[in-house]
């Protein structure tokens, strides 16, 4: 056993020795540099002195969805990350391309394996040698041996291999968090939603509350003879619409619930109603948010890691059209008996050599490699794409959610405007002063102008979140401000 010991460690030695020598050679092929990219140092859109002041130590972190400060979202945001089936299927396959990149190293060690057989044969008398005297019959053979055969890696092929393995790790691991940011953003926006519904429903309520203590009034001033039939109709129908958008809004608000739940994998949830308006709204960037932070964003280090994969499956093509070099080697022992199979003189092994080259192909080892540099072209140009979409949707999210900002003080002076409106109308025709459908039209009025309010804070709130995702998930103000 100790010689075999020794026999194994000198097989494995010399095999590893020829391998990592073969590692020291050249690679060919491109060696991987990130391409420059011409984008502006800063957004066009940037917040007024005042504001910037005011977020001048804002700062956001990974878990942007708790700057909503609300601990239903965040438990729903969590759920979703660990249940939903989407993450689930990325982070396997993660896990598949780590055990795929721990392969394709182990090809660049030697592989040692050892082989054993024992076998008893009779031989014949009656064939045309006759055996000779003295020799057995029936013939005992056992063998034992290790064995090893590798292509040494002249030219790098097999190490640009691992470099492309490597790049699809990395490209899996991306797009895991490509898919965690995504159903991050769709569940609190879907959030937002339901919050928004809860705020139009407890709105609608109130309109039909009112339109029907309207409806009573013009029926009590109808029986005194001072209002007619006609406004008897059109304060049911003010009635009955009222009641319809309530009956949508609350359809809308279940299907929503269905769709929360089917993202948090938790079928039949049921969600307490709330109210919108009443939930913060996170801080804007600071003026002068510098272009650069996109490359946080998962989905542009997916791009580029896709591109560092096609550059290295360049030096795969062209490797292949070099000599292969291979060798092959065996130690063991050989004998008749079992006790003497580890003698000297049942010592056997052997050694190998193997040259392989391309001399005629018709031109396809070249066609395969110009095949390689074209999908990096492809690549690049894929990398380049996913770089100017974020830039350009940063840009969308950071002008929408100023815009949203903005908008909000003259819905909410309109809404004053409209209620003011509906009680001036009220007093003027319970004075008879003016007819019902001067009231009517008040009333509508107010109600768009309250859902109006509502859906711009929604609104407010989701481009807050389109901004945090093509951010690739927040920024921080202190490095912010140090970029510029």
């Amino acid at each position: 056993m100790r010689r075999l010991r020794r026999a194994v460690a000198r097989v494995f030695g010399l095999a590893c020795l020829a391998a990592f020598a073969a590692a020291g050679c050249t690679m060919v092929g491109p060696d991987y540099r990130r391409p420059a990219q011409e984008l502006p140092d800063h957004f066009v859109d940037a917040l007024p002195a005042d504001a910037a002041a005011a977020q001048a130590g804002a700062a956001l972190h990974a878990e942007w969805w708790t700057l909503y400060r609300d601990a239903q979202l965040d438990a729903l945001v969590a759920a979703t990350l660990a249940r939903n089936p989407d993450i689930r299927l990325a982070i396997a396959q993660v896990d598949e391309a780590e055990a795929v990149l721990r392969e394709a190293w182990s090809v660049l060690v030697p592989q040692v394996d050892l082989g054993a057989s024992a076998s008893r044969s009779r031989v014949s008398t009656m064939g045309a040698q006759p055996v000779p005297a003295g020799v057995p019959l029936v013939r005992n053979d056992r063998r034992i041996s290790l064995s090893t055969a590798f292509e040494l890696d002249l030219w790098g092929k097999l190490r640009r291999g691992v470099e492309v393995i490597d790049a699809q790790l990395m490209a899996s691991r991306y797009a895991r968090d490509v898919v965690a940011l995504s159903l991050a953003g769709a569940t609190t926006q879907s959030w937002f939603v339901l919050r928004s519904l809860d705020a139009q429903i407890a709105v609608s309520r109130e309109s039909v509350d009112t339109r029907a203590e309207t409806l009573e009034l013009v029926r009590a001033r109808a029986r005194g003879g001072v209002a007619s039939d006609l406004d008897v109709n059109q304060a049911e129908a003010a009635r009955a619409e009222a009641a319809l958008q309530l009956i949508e809004l609350q359809r809308q608000r279940a299907a929503i619930e269905r769709q929360l739940g089917a993202l948090a994998g938790q079928p039949g949830l049921r969600v307490p109603a709330g109210d919108l308006r009443t939930m913060p709204v996170p801080p804007l960037p600071p003026p002068g948010l510098p272009s650069t932070l996109l490359d946080r964003r998962p989905d542009i280090r997916q791009a580029e890691a896709a591109l560092q994969a096609a550059n290295a499956r360049i030096g795969v093509a062209r490797a292949a059209m070099l000599p292969t070099i291979s060798l092959t080697g065996s130690y063991g022992g050989q004998s008749a008996e079992l006790s003497d199979l580890l003698n000297s003189g049942a010592r056997i092994w052997s050694l190998g050599f193997g040259l392989s080259l391309p001399i005629f192909d018709a031109g396809r080892l070249q066609a395969r490699a110009e095949q390689a540099e074209a999908r990096e072209r492809r690549a690049l140009a894929g990398y380049q794409k996913s770089i100017e979409t974020a830039f350009r949707e940063a840009g969308d999210a950071l002008g929408n959610s100023e815009r949203t900002v903005a908008a909000e003080g003259d819905l909410q002076r309109r809404l004053d405007a409209a209620r003011n409106g509906t009680r001036l109308a009220r007093a003027r025709y319970e004075a008879g002063y003016s007819g019902y459908l001067e009231l009517l039209d008040a009333l509508r009025t107010q109600n768009d102008a309250e859902l109006a309010l509502i859906r711009n804070r929604q609104a407010r709130l989701s481009y807050s979140v389109d901004l945090m995702k093509a951010l690739g998930g927040g920024w921080d103000a202190q490095s912010a401000v140090g970029a510029r």
